[in-house]
């Protein structure tokens, strides 16, 4: 008959919760316990049965995951980087995602469908309403926003408002002066979202170079490629004058380019292009970006909720970095006589 969780306790001299927390790396254990512990166990080959340690210590050893796409270059990765820093430390993961279209919206939060089943929770780029917030802090378990500044908890982000600033000042500084933006979806207005911080970095190196940022200047693309192309598509049509283009996000930035090419012009001797994330697929566009990674968002905000749940107090906020990547789909607009050659290209 195998050894018992009882077992291992008689032998190492400890309680059955001693033994519970020494094999699964849990505080209050010294490490002379935890050693004679892990011994003992091993010479009784006791395997620890996890849902019978998730009874006993009221853990399920699982983090709730909520995002609203996994198929989108920004929120795979961070799933990628949080499930591999999670099961790393013996964690699962739980991942509950939503059906968000354009006319549709999305469904509210329900966090009756993570009450009991998880220690910790991610919220990955989803913006959520004040009394959504407030429902899923309900659950008290340890929670960390990736993406989004949520509600004073937790937070792994960019610095919205800088790399808006940073893409728009490398196109003024080229020469543009009439220089559009792509933003995200219409109705995402909570302050702490990207596209709100990206926006106002926009308008912000717009201002300090006094160019007009008008309300023409600026179009929805809904953060993917087909968004991006129909954003373009209506500001070349209605701002026939522009010769730049600053979009929220890689995926927008190349559907603008498809928009670009489709009217018969080229990037960026006709409209240069400059977009945010670091895309996988960036480098083959010849897309000049402002790139993060999101996997080690991701990892980070694992971390952070690991640390959480045991005890630990980290800061409220990490700020991500960035970097100005630049390739062949800016360059001086047209007419300009600057030579300009492109780092990275």
């Amino acid at each position: 008959m195998a050894a018992g969780i009882e077992d291992v306790a008689r032998a190492a001299g400890v309680s059955t919760a001693t033994v519970s927390r020494a094999l699964r790396g849990l505080p209050n254990v010294t490490p002379a316990t935890r050693a004679r512990v892990r011994e003992v166990a091993t010479a009784l080959g006791y395997v620890a049965s996890p849902s019978a340690a998730s009874l006993a210590s009221g853990r399920t050893r699982t983090i709730g995951l909520i995002s609203p796409w996994i198929n989108r270059w920004f929120f795979a990765n961070v799933i990628e980087g949080a499930e591999r820093t999670l099961r790393a430390q013996g964690f699962d993961v739980l991942l509950y995602t939503f059906d968000i279209r354009r006319r549709r919206g999305r469904p509210r939060v329900d966090p009756d469908v993570l009450r009991r089943r998880v220690d910790g929770v991610l919220i990955v780029g989803l913006p959520l309403e004040q009394d959504e917030m407030d429902a899923l802090v309900g659950l008290d378990r340890p929670l960390v926003c990736v993406g989004w500044g949520g509600s004073g908890q937790v937070t792994v982000r960019l610095d919205d408002v800088a790399a808006g600033y940073e893409a728009t000042a490398h196109l003024v500084g080229l020469g543009h002066r009439r220089i559009a933006h792509v933003t995200g979806a219409p109705g995402d207005v909570a302050p702490m979202s990207p596209p709100v911080g990206r926006e106002a970095g926009w308008r912000a190196a717009m201002a300090e170079a006094g160019l007009a940022a008008g309300s023409d200047l600026e179009v929805p693309g809904n953060f993917d490629l087909a968004g991006g192309r129909d954003a373009t598509s209506h500001l070349l049509e209605h701002v026939p004058d522009l010769t730049a283009i600053f979009a929220a996000s890689d995926e927008m930035a190349m559907g603008a380019v498809l928009a670009v090419r489709r009217a018969g012009l080229r990037v960026p001797e006709d409209v240069s292009v400059i977009g945010i994330d670091g895309h996988d697929l960036a480098e083959l566009a010849g897309l000049t970006t402002i790139a993060q990674d999101a996997g080690a968002q991701g990892a980070r905000a694992a971390e952070l909720v690991l640390e959480m749940i045991a005890g630990g107090a980290p800061d409220d906020e990490t700020i991500a970095p960035t970097q100005l990547v630049e390739r062949s789909s800016t360059g001086p607009p047209p007419g300009s006589r600057r030579l300009h050659v492109p780092r990275g290209a």
